[in-house]
């Protein structure tokens, strides 16, 4: 009897944080997010979410952050994650993905799904841990930090495990936007091949965009519908992992909480792009959702940075480099090799 009594009191508290911390906690989310905005402002080859969990962890870091609002963070953090993976389905269109065709569409599924398949067999076998390898594929895989968040619980992963990704997804990244460029004479690619090469391995939509605009708008234009096709795969890929993790797993119990069938949030983003779809959004609204998606996962990229240390953080990232660099060669390859070999 008077050992449960606290216990009973501490849980509430810590799921349901006072007033005045989620007050602190929506105040930090909304800085760090306009200070991202900014960032991204005066960087445009950086994006919003890497520039958000960045400064989130320099917060964390410098001791920036109230220390009762964080676990207020935390709980807001997991709220928006949800919204801005629901409110990114709006961002695909698939009657434009439809009029890739087969052949295109096949090369971007064959090559995502061997990119993550690849990145986190060899991540278990670096002993790198399943969760961080699984991040880190579907970033590379699939479009770079949403995808990444959007993974994170149902991988069971951490938040340093999110902020090690992201970092390598923003550094491989942009050595792509830069290199793509200059190997597309050398390699004789025509614009419709460069397009769907940088949209099927680039890994941000930002820099895919920044990859392709040397080639001019109409290639910018198909690397765009090719990038948003391995966004809509991150509907299936998230389901596979819930569903795969749930029959595999043998620690579950009646009372243990078991990871969803199909989280709900996916159920979401396929709604929503169904609904995009019809055509009956008004292209300014769609346009003011893409703001309200980029503001949600800002915010909670920024919570989960400010749960980072450093110095754990750190850890093991010679072997992340390592498979990070290796994951980008591949997709960059099996994309070229798809195209060389199907868009003659």
């Amino acid at each position: 009897m008077v050992t449960t009594s606290p216990v009973t009191i501490a849980v509430p508290a810590a799921r349901h944080p006072r007033p005045h911390t989620k007050v602190a906690a929506v105040l930090a989310a909304a800085a760090g997010l306009g200070g991202a905005m900014l960032g991204h402002r005066l960087v445009p080859a950086v994006g919003v979410l890497t520039f958000a969990v960045g400064l989130g962890v320099l917060a964390a870091n410098l001791n920036l952050l109230p220390g009762r609002s964080k676990a207020a963070l935390g709980f807001l953090t997991k709220k928006l994650l949800r919204v801005g993976v629901t409110l990114l389905g709006f961002s695909v269109s698939l009657a434009a993905i439809a009029a890739l065709g087969a052949p295109v569409i096949a090369i971007v599924a064959c090559t995502l799904v061997g990119t993550l398949v690849s990145t986190v067999w060899l991540g278990r076998r670096m002993r790198l841990g399943a969760a961080r390898s699984l991040l880190l594929g579907t970033g590379v895989a699939i479009c770079g930090a949403s995808a990444i968040a959007a993974m994170e619980e149902t991988a069971g992963a951490d938040d340093e495990d999110v902020t090690a990704a992201i970092a390598m997804i923003t550094l491989f990244g942009t050595v792509a936007l830069v290199a793509f460029p200059l190997l597309r004479g050398p390699l004789g690619l025509t614009g419709l091949q460069f397009g769907v090469w940088s949209g099927a391995s680039v890994h941000e939509v930002g820099q895919v965009v920044a990859a392709a605009s040397p080639a001019g708008a109409a290639v910018v234009a198909t690397a765009i519908v090719v990038k948003l096709t391995r966004v809509l795969l991150l509907a299936p890929a998230v389901a596979s992992v819930s569903i795969i993790r749930r029959v595999t797993s043998r620690t579950a119990t009646a009372t243990a909480a078991r990871p969803p069938l199909i989280p709900l949030f996916v159920l979401g983003f396929l709604g929503c792009a169904a609904l995009r779809s019809t055509g009956v959004i008004p292209a300014w609204a769609l346009g003011w959702v893409g703001q309200a998606q980029v503001a949600a996962l800002g915010a909670a990229l920024f919570g989960m940075g400010a749960s980072v240390h450093l110095a754990s953080l750190f850890k093991k990232s010679g072997s992340l480099l390592v498979l990070a660099a290796v994951s980008t060669l591949f997709i960059t390859a099996t994309a070229l090799a798809g195209v060389l070999l199907f868009l003659t």
